[in-house]
């Protein structure tokens, strides 16, 4: 991912009012990221960790959707979770349900799109290999290229499901 400002930033939500963009929580380490290791910046709101935001390159442009921290999911200390974007095992509560409204006429009507990801949201990090999990590393014959394609894959249809704002596929 190419570096971003703080402007840019703001500005590509798609889910949220510009008022809520200007008022979101940005990571406190912007100048500090890692981007040459990022296929896109996610970061949990510093002041209200239920809140989180994700920002992708995509479509030449930048992406950002807003998303919540789903409550009340209950977890197995002793089991392991996979996310569904990087599918990189976790221990425990190391994936969490994040939920994200849809744009347009979908998403005033309260319809959300829901995917489980790393609870940290550092997936890139974890498919690169940059970073470990409590689960540990499991065996996989796919090459780190293959794992980001993929993790960037099942992002982008994440990220469709959040922008398609038609009725019918709510």
């Amino acid at each position: 991912m190419n570096p971003v400002t703080e402007r840019d930033l703001r500005a590509s939500f798609v889910n949220c009012s510009k008022g809520e963009a200007r008022r979101l929580g940005l990571p406190r380490d912007l100048a500090a990221t890692p981007w040459a290791d990022l296929d896109f910046l996610g970061w949990r709101d510093p002041g209200a960790p239920e809140r989180a935001y994700l920002v992708a390159e995509r479509g030449g442009g930048l992406t950002g959707v807003a998303l919540r921290l789903a409550q009340d999911v209950r977890r197995s200390p002793t089991k392991s979770t996979l996310c569904s974007v990087c599918v990189t095992p976790h221990a425990g509560t190391g994936v969490a349900l994040f939920t994200a409204p849809r744009v347009g006429a979908a998403g005033r009507q309260g319809n959300t799109v829901g995917v489980y990801m790393c609870a940290d949201l550092a997936c890139s990090l974890y498919v690169r290999g940059r970073k470990q999990t409590e689960a540990g590393t499991r065996f996989e014959s796919l090459t780190a290229e293959e794992k980001v394609a993929r993790a960037v894959a099942n992002l982008d249809s994440f990220l469709g499901r959040v922008l398609d704002d038609t009725l019918a596929n709510a």
